[in-house]
């Protein structure tokens, strides 16, 4: 028995030795593409000497003596810290990601391939002016200096994930950074996703109460639409769920979890310290590492520093020394979805204005990993791409005998995004920079402008010109074959919102309606915000002047107008009703959680238990209000719409009926089906958080989950590489953090400010920023996280243009020379 024991000793021994020796290895390895920022190198492509110094948060400052090997610089550090991510959003693109991950991604590569989104690009390199095209081709060379570093170097491949992931690391190419800048107008854009839900939710409900589930924004709005059934009588009613992200790294979004975003400013008027001000913080999916990488660029028109993306040569949120810039997704309706009719007699023609055409025609081959290669036969109609049924569920919502086509401005090769944004870097003041913004073509965004005495407001992308015939204005999939449902080119730049200098002294955006224009000049009919507008106006109205910090206090404000809304309406007859319960009993919870919104003031704190409870109850109550009507499609509504429920407690236009579950023998009133809703959702977070209401925290089910895009799902590896925090606000809150709505974590923190800044240009250099996780890419970098916990507690990083503040804690300077 003695030597049985000392024998499974040592083979203990051995194995933990094993085990050891293997963590060893590993991370030497993987520590090896880990940059070293105290260094010289002499590196090809160079014009001069260049000097990377890197401040104390890891923001890389870029010295260069022109603006070319400024550009090389900034390709240089992207590559460093990021080239993993880069190298993603290259493969997405190019729809390649099947020659890595295997078949999974093939829906994705698809998707990319049918919409050419790297054809389009590689053509757009030769629509953009010089200078935008030497700063292209510069940072190009920046990043393929390090990859050659890396290779000579031994350095790791780069990155930990090549280890996991081989692939050919082909050198960049300008057309990479324009075709990134197309992935990212894919996913800011949920058009084609509301066009299909609001066809789809037609055909089930009848017309007056399809207007409260899919509301409009307050304000005017379209009277009525025709029926979709009547449109196209062939399409049969579908019941079931609605998703449209489908498959591992796809760019598409569902409803709602696009794009979102704040941006505000002051006129020196209204700031306590005489100079403008201005806050930005866009809101992404929340990934690690961030979407965004903070630079600071030293260009021959002067310094500075913001959020640039990885891959893309140029700040697009940020400040000089003389003006700032911020951004909003403008919600623009830059996308129409089709129904091409095929020809009965051919089906390689289609149905126009003028008669049968034949579809543009060509094939592609997708390589897969472990797999045969898939060939696609591409076609294009006169309006655009014909996507297949599988993608964003438009089989659902075409008959026989048709195919599903989609125009997006995005869809040219004379996208000239890039250009403006270059120039907007270099411009002096807000003329120069909503003279840039004239050559956004998508995404469309609302540019938020401040110099050092006016602030402007200017929606930025092209819009289409539809005819005010249009059968649907562009709200449902249309008939591709009649000449009022097609576009008339765009409209000029002159069309677009402009709002400079208001006599308020404050201007800003929260994704909400900017303008109530009729049919064809309305800009958008789904907008996406109606509730943080409202917080918004008070905060600023309830100062006369403002200074830094109270922009601060609004950008980080989590107080839900929602909350304050809903709960009055949904609770009025259920507050303090009734005799007291006995304890345990569902009418003693019940008490216990009513009593405690009754004294809540709304704010949507981590450490309280009342966001919970409003969260779960408005959740519960919104699934049973539709479930009746929409059926499996109800478990598409993951997320609370306000507008909804405060039309049904208000019963406006009859729309309390939604309270009736049709398929009962008796009349259910709103109060009951509120108190139904209300002990349904106590029980279930009983079940899982403890009995007493009291002891229940917001932050537990509000989790923010930063989840790398590969090494994240990997079974063990994404306790290390996923980035897990508390946080507060919520859906309708400034400082937003969109819920997922899917079980088993509905209320995980899943979107929320990629990016948070605040400008003051009374002191520009007391401006600051902050990212939500940490520059660097790499899961055993020290600054791969960081910046998150900052971000978290609602703290920023000094975001100035000195340069020996920037020396003075530097983390490493790196000299760069001409080979």
């Amino acid at each position: 028995m003695f030597t049985f024991f000392r024998w499974l000793l040592r083979i203990f021994t051995g194995l933990v030795a094993v085990i050891a020796l293997g963590a060893a290895l590993s991370y030497f390895f993987l520590s090896r593409s880990l940059p070293a920022y105290n260094a010289s190198a002499q590196v090809p492509g160079l014009e001069a000497p260049l000097e990377i110094v890197r401040n104390t948060h890891n923001v890389p400052h870029v010295f260069g003596e022109s603006d070319a090997d400024v550009f090389f610089g900034l390709g240089y550090v992207h590559a460093q810290d990021r080239l993993w991510q880069m190298m993603l959003l290259r493969r997405t693109a190019q729809g390649r990601l099947s020659e890595v991950f295997g078949a999974r991604t093939l829906r994705t590569d698809e998707l990319m391939r049918r919409l050419d989104i790297y054809g389009l690009a590689q053509r757009a390199v030769a629509h953009q002016d010089a200078d935008t095209r030497a700063a292209l081709e510069a940072y190009a060379r920046g990043v393929n200096a390090w990859v050659r570093s890396v290779n000579e170097g031994a350095r790791g491949r780069g990155a930990p994930e090549f280890f996991l992931f081989p692939g050919e690391l082909a050198l960049w190419q300008p057309a990479d950074s324009i075709a990134i800048l197309k992935i990212m107008a894919v996913q800011l854009s949920d058009q084609i996703q509301r066009e299909v839900q609001r066809a789809r939710v037609s055909l089930l409900v009848e017309p007056e109460r399809l207007r409260d589930i899919l509301p409009d924004a307050p304000g005017s709005g379209v009277a009525t639409l025709p029926d979709y059934a009547s449109l196209f009588p062939g399409v049969t009613p579908d019941p079931g769920p609605l998703r449209f992200a489908r498959g591992p790294l796809s760019p598409i979004r569902e409803v709602g979890l696009a794009g979102a975003s704040n941006a505000f400013a002051a006129a020196p008027r209204r700031s306590a310290a005489g100079g403008t001000l201005l806050a930005s913080d866009p809101h992404l999916e929340l990934t690690a590492p961030s979407a965004m990488y903070l630079a600071r660029l030293e260009l021959s028109t002067g310094g500075v520093i913001g959020a640039t993306i990885p891959g893309i040569p140029a700040v697009l949120l940020g400040r000089s020394e003389r003006h700032g810039w911020g951004l909003t997704t403008a919600y623009m309706d830059d996308i129409d979805v089709y129904i091409e009719q095929l020809d009965p007699d051919n089906p390689q023609r289609y149905r126009t204005p003028d008669g049968w055409a034949e579809f543009e025609t060509r094939r592609s081959i997708i390589r897969v990993k472990d797999a045969e290669p898939m060939t696609l036969t591409l076609r294009w109609t006169e309006n655009g791409p014909v996507l297949p049924g599988a993608h964003y569920q438009l089989g659902s919502i075409t008959p026989p005998g048709h195919v599903a086509s989609v125009a997006w401005t995005m869809l040219t090769e004379e996208n000239t995004s890039m250009t403006a944004a270059i120039r907007l870097m270099r411009a002096q003041d807000i003329d120069a920079a909503m003279a840039a913004g004239e050559k956004v073509v998508a995404p469309a965004q609302n540019l938020i402008l401040a110099d050092q005495e006016r602030i402007a407001l200017q929606t930025v992308g092209r819009m289409p010109r539809r005819d005010a015939g249009h059968r649907t204005q562009g709200r449902m999939p249309s008939a591709g074959w009649v000449a009022e449902n097609r576009w008339r080119g765009t409209l000029p730049y002159s069309a677009n919102p402009r709002f400079v200098d208001p006599a308020s002294g404050i201007l800003g955006n929260t994704n909400n309606k900017t303008l109530d224009r009729p049919f064809p000049l309305h800009v958008s009919h789904d907008w996406g915000d109606t509730q943080r507008i409202n917080r918004w106006l008070r905060l600023m109205g309830m100062r006369e002047v403002h200074t830094r910090d109270s922009f601060i206090e609004a950008q980080l404000d989590t107080v839900s107008q929602a909350a304050r809304t809903l709960l009055p309406l949904v609770a009025a007859d259920l507050w303090f009703s009734g005799e007291a319960a006995p304890t345990g009993t569902r009418a003693h919870l019940r008490q216990q959680a009513l009593n405690l919104l009754a004294d809540w003031n709304g704010e949507m704190n981590e450490h309280l238990p009342e966001p919970l409870i409003y969260a779960a109850w408005m959740r519960e109550l919104q699934f049973r209000l539709i479930r009746d009507r929409l059926g499996p499609m109800a478990a598409s509504f993951t997320r609370l719409e306000p507008v909804f429920i405060e039309r049904v407690f208000s019963d406006t236009e009859g729309a309390s009926e939604w309270c009736n579950i049709i398929q009962s023998s008796q009349r259910e009133s709103c109060t009951e089906i509120a108190q139904m809703a209300l002990d349904a959702a106590l029980v279930r977070l009983s079940e899982r958080y403890g009995p007493n209401p009291e002891s229940w925290r917001w932050g537990d089910a509000h989790t923010a989950t930063h989840r790398h895009s590969v090494l994240g799902e990997v079974s063990g590896l994404g306790f290390f590489v996923n980035i897990r925090q508390s946080t507060s606000g919520g859906d309708h809150t400034l400082m937003r953090g969109q819920t997922s709505g899917e079980e088993p974590e509905p209320f995980a923190n899943v979107h929320g400010a990629a990016f948070r800044g605040v400008y003051d240009f009374a002191d520009p250099d007391s401006s600051v920023f902050i990212i939500s996780t940490g520059q660097s890419g790499h899961p055993l970098s020290r600054h791969y996280d960081d910046l998150g916990d900052l971000w978290r507690r609602g703290e920023y990083i000094p975001m100035s243009l000195d340069p020996d503040l920037a020396r003075g804690g530097a983390v490493g300077i790196t000299r760069l020379t001409p080979r």
